[in-house]
């Protein structure tokens, strides 16, 4: 899903964008979001930046898979009966 994302950017950026996506012929959304994606891939391999691990740690719990699911069971339990009240 595409969002709206608003900012002030230099003119001749702007210039350029417009001048890239006619010599392509794309559009200039398309520009911005293969070099944003060019950028943040730069980024991550010259600073070593592994994006799944800042992001998705759900695997790195301390508890087992058995626990969380017993864990979440009782919660759900324990609400439920508040409901039943």
């Amino acid at each position: 899903m595409d969002k709206i994302f608003s900012s002030k950017i230099d003119e001749a950026v702007i210039h350029k964008i417009g001048i890239l996506a006619q010599k392509l012929n794309t559009s200039k959304k398309s520009i911005i979001e293969t070099a944003i994606r060019e950028y943040s891939q730069q980024i991550e391999k010259d600073h070593k930046i592994d994006i799944l691990e800042q992001t998705c740690g759900a695997w790195q719990r301390t508890e087992t898979p058995a626990e969380t699911v017993k864990n979440v069971r009782d919660v759900f339990r324990e609400s439920m009966e508040r409901h039943k009240r």
